[in-house]
């Protein structure tokens, strides 16, 4: 018997809007069956792939850019025709959260064309940090773009917020795209029965050129680490830093607490267990361009002061 065709979701959202969060959550809802992802980030260490890997998965990784610029376009194509041929139930793209999907329906012709095998694509799903949208809608024409082009608009973190501030965000993405699914998500649970639905009956916009391109692409650096640190003098670095990047992630060794996972997003620093790894590593994905490798030197010399290297 002929199977049906793979269906694919593309996961986009602002850095540090949860979409790991989310998807490993979805993964857990649809254990048992054939799932695939296709992940995306602007560092070249897999940070959230490491998380998300498993035995179970198929994962192709897609790293130093936006699946949606030019840059790696082409490596997209080829990761979707290549994920075309595994015969999966499911295919979810995250896409980084810099990454502008204005273009993702021309990119999906593109894969079926080299492939020859049509996915059935349900939809963009948006994940809108209720901590951060706001300030982040202000700064980057990205963050408008995912919401503009998203069938799905799913509203994170929203245990930190009041009423009133999601009653504004409701609005909000209602100006901007005012058809949209949308739901409110608490420690990445959804509602899973729009795994059943077809979200491309909730089409705003039409496709587009995206805003992506090795011009507008952040600078990204990222420090190696041998050795521990305390926790009070990482966090007050981490603090140094936060005008001047978008994001910061990573694995540290921290004294008399081992191995911590590092997320920083907007203006908080989230620390949690996680398994031991080789050497201490954060990616920073740089607001202000080459002047923070200045910055980032300065910072730690006066909060941590121990040896590290940094390299783009």
């Amino acid at each position: 018997m002929k199977s049906s065709k793979t269906q694919l979701y593309v996961l986009t959202g602002f850095l540090g809007a949860g979409k790991t969060t989310v998807l490993l959550k979805i993964l857990e809802h649809l254990k048992g069956h054939r799932v695939g992802i296709i992940q995306n980030e602007f560092g070249k260490l897999g940070i959230d792939g490491t998380i998300l890997r498993n035995d179970d998965i198929q994962m192709v990784e897609i790293n130093r850019g936006s699946i949606f610029c030019s840059c790696l376009k082409l490596n997209f194509v080829k990761a979707l025709s290549e994920m075309a041929q595994q015969d999966f139930e499911y295919l979810f793209v995250e896409s980084s959260g810099l990454g502008d999907p204005s273009n993702v329906e021309e990119i999906l012709q593109a894969a079926q064309a080299v492939s020859g095998k049509e996915y059935d694509f349900r939809g963009v799903i948006c994940l809108v940090d209720a901590v951060n949208f706001m300030n982040q809608l202000e700064d980057l024409e990205t963050v408008y773009r995912q919401l503009k082009h998203c069938h799905f608009a799913v509203i994170t973190k929203s245990d930190l917020v009041s009423d009133g501030q999601i009653q504004e965000l409701r609005k909000k993405i209602r100006e901007i795209n005012p058809v949209c699914k949308m739901e409110i998500s608490n420690m990445g649970e959804l509602d899973y029965d729009f795994l059943k639905e077809d979200l491309l009956l909730y089409q705003w916009a039409e496709g587009e050129e995206t805003t992506n391109s090795e011009e507008t692409k952040p600078k990204t650096l990222f420090m190696d680490f041998d050795g521990e640190v305390r926790k009070e003098a990482l966090a007050a670095f981490l603090n140094g830093i936060i005008p001047d990047v978008y994001r910061v992630k990573g694995f540290f060794q921290i004294v008399d607490e081992g191995w911590n996972q590092v997320d920083v997003a907007g203006s908080k620093i989230d620390f949690k267990k996680c398994d031991r790894f080789e050497k201490s590593q954060l990616v920073f994905i740089s607001k202000t361009g080459p002047a923070i490798i200045k910055k980032i030197f300065a910072v730690w010399e006066e909060t941590v002061g121990l040896e590290m290297k940094l390299r783009n």
